[in-house]
């Protein structure tokens, strides 16, 4: 797919403010600019982390898009995250997962840390001296919150944190990591049990394996962490001691979920327009491969699927930078984003043939990509059984409602041309 502009198709209108559609414009020019030129490379090196992709967007200030201006940050709210990482992705699912990894951490510093803490970690995330990660998943537990194992023990003013994360994004680039160890006995509630803590890359005890390319994503690095008894100060700590599981679920969904939404928009996009631009230009007997009505059905599943996945990601985070409760919303927008991305990456991979099976081929890169938006922030199974809470009237908390409060500055301005 050629890395071309777009306007903001209408439907998406009643969600995006002037400020929105000038965001629009710069997210694809940078796309054009500084992304389209180096995916051949990032594909044919997939051992390499892309370092300079991640720096020019930290010059941007889009990793602080939602961080408000007191903090030297955009304020610019949710509707503007997901155009950002939704825009990228669509030339680059690997550079919009640099810049969606570390908006997850941002996001926790935004609703537990201290004042002191947002004016310590925020303002160097601003302006692009520091990346962050957030490191939860582990060897044995998986993205099970309630299994981990990594511990974090009180010796005086410190915490000595032991144990090993995995498939986090950002490993190698960050300059800290968000950690979510426990902090209380087994056996002890896991509400009440686990602890968040800010660690800093160049802690004596924390190594990062090298890094190892996945399936997709090449350029982007998940790799694990390794903390032996690594010391942080007591101010280090995010929140309040065994509110580690608030931490880890409310950055899921109210910022994993939907800038996975995002980059899985970005993908479907990118593959309905390769597959277009391909069969109408394609030769068959007296006209084109779109000519057929067999091969046309397939398409229209194919946009019918896109243009419900464009609403969905769109208006769940309207929503939640108007304060409004949305937590379904900004499951619903993940688990079908996905869903319906390797649906239509599946059919398109069909309606090439063998020319979809030539390594260097751009839907084969889609298709890997589009791989890797299914298990962070919660497989189809963990979705669907909140989809379920929330049909039963057992979705008891709502994080979009219960941080409202701190997501106020966030909503855009109605008076704005």
């Amino acid at each position: 797919m050629s890395a071309t502009a777009t306007t903001p198709p209408p439907a998406l209108r009643p969600y995006l403010t002037a400020r929105h559609e000038l965001l629009w414009d710069e997210a694809d020019a940078f796309a054009v600019e500084h992304v389209a030129p180096r995916v051949a490379r990032m594909e044919a090196t997939p051992g390499r982390v892309e370092r300079k992709v991640a720096d020019l967007m930290a010059a941007r200030g889009w990793f602080a898009v939602t961080v408000p201006s007191t903090f030297g940050g955009l304020s610019a709210g949710h509707v503007a995250k997901t155009i950002l990482v939704h825009r990228i992705a669509r030339v680059s699912a690997a550079a919009a997962a640099i810049l969606q990894a570390t908006l997850i951490p941002v996001g926790a510093l935004l609703h537990f840390a201290s004042y002191e803490q947002k004016g310590r970690w925020l303002p160097r995330v601003a302006d692009g001296s520091l990346l962050l990660s957030i490191a939860v998943t582990e060897p044995t537990a998986g993205g099970h919150i309630g299994g981990i194992e990594t511990t974090a023990e009180r010796a005086g003013n410190q915490w000595v944190i032991t144990g090993s994360k995995i498939h986090i994004g950002n490993s190698h680039l960050a300059g800290a990591h968000l950690v979510v160890a426990r902090t209380a006995e087994s056996g002890v509630r896991t509400s009440q049990a686990l602890t968040a803590f800010m660690v800093e890359s160049d802690r004596p005890g924390l190594s990062v394996a090298d890094h190892r390319p996945g399936l997709g994503l090449h350029g982007f690095s998940a790799g694990r962490l390794d903390l032996d008894h690594v010391r942080v100060p007591e101010d280090n700590m995010v929140g309040q001691i065994g509110q580690g599981l608030s931490v880890a679920q409310s950055s899921s969904i109210l910022y994993g979920r939907p800038n996975l939404a995002a980059v899985s928009l970005g993908i479907h996009e990118a593959v309905v327009a390769t597959t277009t631009a391909q069969l109408k230009t394609r030769s068959r007997y007296r006209g084109t491969l779109s000519d057929l009505p067999v091969l046309r059905d397939r398409i229209g599943g194919m946009e019918a699927r896109l243009r419900a996945g464009r609403i969905l990601a769109y208006q769940a985070v309207y929503l939640l930078d108007q304060g409004l409760p949305c937590d379904a919303d900004l499951i619903n927008a993940k688990y079908l984003g996905h869903q319906w991305a390797v649906q239509s990456a599946q059919d398109a991979m069909e309606l090439h043939g063998a020319h979809a099976l030539d390594r260097d081929y751009v839907l084969q890169r889609l298709w890997r990509d589009i791989q890797h938006t299914y298990p962070p922030a919660g497989t189809g199974e963990v979705q669907r059984i909140r989809l379920a809470d929330a049909a039963l009237d057992e979705d008891h908390i709502q994080w979009s409602e219960r941080l409202a409060a701190e997501a106020a500055w966030a909503r855009p301005d109605p008076t704005a041309a």
